[in-house]
């Protein structure tokens, strides 16, 4: 499970701020033998037994498949020390690394961190819109340079409780977001000044309810092409805004519900608010499924899309998408043969499948979403489908990571709460800032 992304680029974005890229002069390296005796080091950010257990066995059908070449895998490696080794260099520094945190992207290719993967795609034959969804492709790239790629993903959809379905007299999930209203409306259970049950939890700090996710069934565009903020001018933004404080408004307002959400366990515990039947529906990854069963939910759990905007009706099975990344360093002196090893990993569709099942995440090409080796669970087929879909939808790399989701976030706070009502002004201040910490990096 991918909770640094999930953490969405709080503490990540912030140290990226205050530690602007310098950028680096060191020149590619790949001028090594892939076919002789070497050892590259592979450091990663997997913990657990299953998902250690899962990264070992790919790495161990690397080696079986490429005997010259052995690699010695270091786990649970933050993005700080990521960024440490990958500036210092030198014979300790990593060859391979991986990050859960998409926002970095940006800051890993301007400063050249990571080593440009063209030539290698190039030399590999590798068909970029014939192996990965194009939303993988837009969050492994900045500004034209792909010095990462996908490794596993994650998608979003609407989890919701069937039993209170059906006791609701509702018989399908939602698929506009007019639907959806009216079902958060139908579920919600008024008990004195709180709720025995809530349809859904709308506010800003609801978990995975936020700006981000919400703005991808809208398809925004965050950045105009001179790469300069875009929330005031693209109606998406004030679109999606609206109607997440008229849904506050509708499930009795933003005091009421913050409220209610004080009761709420743990986001990743077993008393998460979804799992204790505490609100109805949820906005969720497809890690969400394992978990929830694992706590012993007691109702069946419907798994769908996340609804659209009613004039995008057509493009209903998209959903916002973020994953794991992969790259090679720039100082590594082996490159070609750390390269086998990224095209492996991201490329051969027996190792993502086989990844994929072992920690339950999505894959990341387009052979492993319609491979019969897949997870067969219905449920989880769902987020394979949103991947899949042309439409879904992610938020560009940055050069100072996830700082303007963090100003879109802080204003969509002060909107909800009402400490801001002038909806177009706040977006036009709120492009200013961004603009003016993207000029800091630059």
């Amino acid at each position: 499970m991918h909770r640094s992304t999930r953490a969405l680029i709080g503490t990540t974005a912030v140290a990226l701020l205050a530690t602007a890229c310098t950028g680096t002069s060191a020149a590619p390296q790949a001028n090594d033998d892939a076919t002789k005796d070497v050892t590259i080091t592979f450091w990663h950010g997997w913990s657990s037994p299953a998902e250690s257990a899962g990264i070992n066995a790919n790495i161990k059908a690397f080696e079986a498949a490429h005997p010259n070449i052995h690699v010695k895998t270091v786990g649970n490696i933050n993005d700080d020390k990521i960024k440490q080794a990958l500036r210092a260099g030198g014979a300790n520094a990593p060859d391979v690394v991986s990050s859960f945190t998409t926002d970095n992207v940006g800051t890993f290719c301007s400063s050249n961190v990571l080593a440009d993967l063209k030539p290698f795609l190039d030399k590999s034959g590798v068909d970029l819109d014939k192996t990965f969804p194009k939303a993988l492709q837009d969050y492994t790239q900045f500004e034209g340079k792909r010095c990462t790629l996908p490794l596993l993903n994650d998608a979003y959809g609407l989890y919701y409780n069937k039993a209170a379905f059906k006791a609701a007299g509702i018989t399908a999930p939602p698929k506009t977001l007019s639907e959806f209203d009216a079902d958060a409306k139908k579920l919600t259970k008024v008990k004195g000044d709180s709720y025995s049950q809530l349809g859904f939890m709308p506010n800003f700090h609801g978990y995975e309810s936020t700006t981000t996710h919400f703005a991808a069934q809208w398809n925004p565009t965050y950045f105009t092409a001179d790469g300069k903020s875009n929330l005031a001018a693209d109606p998406a933004f004030a679109s999606m805004l609206k109607w997440q404080k008229n849904l506050v408004a509708e499930l009795g307002g933003f005091a009421k519900l913050e409220k209610y959400r004080s009761t709420f366990g743990d986001e990743w515990g077993a008393k998460n608010p979804f799992q204790t039947g505490q609100v109805a529906m949820a906005i969720d990854g497809e890690w969400r499924l394992g978990m929830a069963r694992d706590a012993g939910v007691k109702f069946d759990i419907g798994v769908a899309p996340f609804p659209v905007p009613d004039d995008q009706a057509d493009s209903y099975g998209k959903g916002y998408l973020s994953g794991t990344i992969i790259g090679i360093a720039s100082t590594s002196q082996k490159q070609n043969a750390a390269w086998e090893l990224v095209k492996y990993l991201t490329t051969d569709t027996d190792a993502v499948v086989n990844f994929a099942n072992a920690i339950h995440n999505v894959p990341s090409t387009l052979d492993a979403l319609k491979s019969p080796k897949l997870d067969a669970d219905p449920a989880f087929r769902t987020f394979l489908e949103i991947s899949a879909h042309p439409k879904s939808n992610t938020t560009p790399a940055s050069p100072n990571g996830g700082a303007y989701q963090l100003s879109l976030q802080d204003f969509g706070f002060s909107y909800e709460s009402g400490k801001v009502t002038d909806l177009a002004a706040g977006l036009a201040k709120s492009d200013r800032q961004i603009d003016k910490d993207l000029a800091q990096v630059k």
